[in-house]
């Protein structure tokens, strides 16, 4: 069965599909939404930066350079913090070589992709000679679009969400859907699917549904929210790069908390912490401080420059 649906909202999705046929090739709709949203990133960036005056085209040089890397960030990411999936006793190295490049399934990591993209911008900005805070101010909307557009990805993919809860928003997903996709027994031990979701079954026309946080839509409603503030918010920035900051501080404050919902989350081998939601809260502080010494040069310069006129 692949319905999905949120009984609290009174909505009821039948036979949600994973993929459509396309001139006889299986298209994967996770991989289909994240080049929806890749594509819209594109057309919001370059008209955010003829808004400022840059450069459109060198948007369309920065996606080429960017979309490959980003990818390979966003899957070695994945990979690296989940390792046991992977490397198993008995399986050879190029069945495991083609686990580890197949991201048909999903398993792609959005830190992972986004630190992959700051490193193509950096060196892509002193290659072309631009302003790579200019371009962190630009880029922010474009980023969380694309964000919120990928995370239906998840939805497509039944993957993602949270943990346990018998709450307003919860989305419920019928356990004959894991059993006829590999085996709920798996999942189990993996942590994704827990005691407490087995537990507490819900029965729609006698069948049995987990029900979770769809903490993929959480984070998709918390990604627009911060875009209406950023796109409010643009022609009043102080300083060039504020944008950026704002996204970094944003998201990550969101990540912090929709992370801790999450029942998939990769973890810091050795110590039992999440790797996002560490790398969200790092990204918080790093954002905040940032933030407020510039704020403040920012209140700095402006009381000089008023003591000048009144000289």
């Amino acid at each position: 069965m692949g319905d999905i649906r949120f009984p609290g909202l009174g909505i009821h999705l039948k036979d949600v599909p994973e993929s459509f046929n396309l001139f006889g090739l299986e298209v994967k709709l996770y991989g289909f939404v994240i080049a929806i949203g890749f594509i819209l990133a594109y057309i919001v960036a370059t008209k955010e930066a003829k808004r400022t005056g840059q450069d459109d085209e060198i948007y369309v040089d920065f996606m080429l350079w960017m979309i490959i890397p980003a990818i390979l960030g966003a899957r070695l990411y994945y990979v690296l913090f989940s390792l046991d999936s992977y490397i198993e006793p008995g399986k050879g190295f190029w069945q495991t070589f083609k686990d580890i490049i197949n991201i048909r399934q999903g398993g792609l990591a959005i830190y992972g992709g986004i630190i992959a993209a700051v490193i193509v911008a950096i060196i892509f900005c002193r290659k072309k000679k631009v302003s790579i805070k200019l371009m962190a101010d630009t880029a922010a909307m474009p980023l969380l679009i694309g964000q919120i557009v990928g995370r239906f990805g998840n939805f497509f993919n039944r993957e993602a969400f949270g943990d346990y809860t018998d709450s307003f928003f919860r989305m419920c997903l019928p356990v004959s859907y894991f059993n006829g996709n590999g085996s709920i027994n798996g999942l189990r031990e993996q942590g994704i699917i827990n005691e407490a979701m087995v537990s507490n079954p819900v029965y729609f026309d006698n069948a049995a549904w987990i029900s979770v946080h769809p903490t993929f839509l959480y984070e998709a409603l918390w990604n627009l929210g911060l875009l209406l503030v950023i796109f409010f918010y643009r022609k009043n920035k102080k300083f060039d790069g504020e944008l950026g900051l704002l996204y970094v501080w944003g998201y990550g404050l969101g990540r912090v908390w929709i992370e801790a919902l999450r029942s998939d989350s990769l973890m810091v081998p050795g110590i039992n912490m999440k790797v996002s939601q560490l790398v969200a809260a790092v990204c918080v502080l790093v954002a905040s401080v940032i933030i407020v010494k510039k704020r403040f040069d920012y209140v700095k310069e402006m009381a000089s420059e008023k003591e000048t006129k009144k000289k």
